[in-house]
């Protein structure tokens, strides 16, 4: 007996890592000191030094349920963007820059081809959000996972200046919600949509008129990234007093979260267009208003508030990030929470 007989082979996982060194060498930035292959990642912090007050931010997450459409699809090279998109769109929310991003890759066996195109996805996502891909983990659990199945979750670490977080603190009542276009699904939901749509071959390769493509095209394009239309507001001299990254619980339960208590956010439905798919899913899945708003990001990624003076420099700001804003609500005075109307 020996551990490839076991489940575990370590040959497997020489040749997947010697696949994917040129998408990570892709992702590399200045402050990343040794190479791929060591017992952990090095990252200078020389330049942090040039702020006041540097903060470190961090975020974690993964892929959810949405692994199982890149299954059934046989399509791996776009899951990873999605796993960093959950873990950089959370730094940029608080004002920071990603500066580099770890993933955990654990499969019931590994196939380095198919690995090496997993981590490629992730090394399009570090090069979207200018964060270096500087170490990760594969991990081969035979007995515990099927062969063909694979579970993709990772970190990121960021920084930004103390007094440039984005903390929601200098919110005012009139204040402009403004909202950025989202991919589609993203990676949130994924649960209730595997339970509306049948997920075999047949339907998820059917072409839909209505979303231009097919239903797995449309339901695994991967999750926007919105770092560059962040940094490119700022740049724009525009302070973003509140942010909020709509992730699983949708308009519900994030929009509260870049608020402080007495001020509330109003959003209009019709302010900005919803993509084809969500209304593909009420229908099909009988699902009420109320719980698409609270499951969905609905169409809208990420929204910031900013001052009514801001609002055309902000518009332009993200359009020059190649994104597309809409200003769909506002701030008024009252109980901590969001109204759709």
């Amino acid at each position: 007996m020996d551990y490839k007989k076991a489940g575990v082979d370590i040959e497997a996982g020489y040749k997947s890592v010697e696949l994917m060194k040129k998408h990570v060498k892709e992702t590399m930035r200045a402050e990343v000191l040794g190479g791929l292959g060591g017992f952990s990642g090095a990252f200078s912090l020389n330049k942090i030094k040039e702020m006041e007050d540097p903060v470190l931010l961090s975020g974690t997450d993964g892929c959810g349920t949405k692994v199982k459409l890149a299954f059934l699809m046989d399509k791996h090279d776009t899951i990873g963007i999605d796993a960093v998109a959950m873990c950089v769109n959370d730094i940029a929310c608080a004002g920071g820059e990603p500066l580099f991003f770890l993933d955990y890759i654990a499969c019931g066996k590994n196939y380095p081809e198919k690995i090496a195109e997993i981590v490629k996805g992730v090394a399009e996502g570090c090069k979207q959000s200018g964060a270096a891909l500087i170490g990760g983990e594969t991990a081969e659990h035979p007995g515990l996972m099927p062969e063909d199945e694979y579970d993709l979750a990772g970190f990121a670490v960021g920084v930004v200046d103390r007094k440039d977080m984005i903390t929601g603190s200098e919110l005012k009542d009139g204040d402009v919600l403004i909202g950025m276009a989202s991919s589609g699904v993203h990676s949130n939901g994924f649960s209730l949509v595997r339970n509306v749509f049948r997920m075999d071959e047949d339907t998820l390769n059917t072409y839909h008129e209505e979303l231009g493509k097919t239903l797995g095209e449309t339901l695994l394009a991967p999750t926007r990234i919105y770092v560059n239309a962040l940094k490119s507001i700022r740049e724009a001299g525009v302070t973003v007093k509140a942010c909020s990254h709509i992730t699983g619980g949708g308009f519900y339960e994030n929009i509260p979260r870049m608020l402080i208590d007495g001020k509330r956010a109003v959003v209009e439905k019709d302010s900005y267009p919803v993509p084809p798919i969500f209304a593909m899913l009420a229908k099909e899945g009988d699902i009420t208003e109320e719980m698409m708003y609270n499951t969905f990001n609905m169409g809208l990624g990420m929204i910031v508030a900013v001052d009514p003076a801001d609002v055309d420099k902000t518009m332009e700001a993200i359009r020059q990030a190649g994104d597309a804003p809409y200003v769909v609500g506002k701030i008024i005075d009252g109980e901590k929470g969001v109204d759709l109307c």
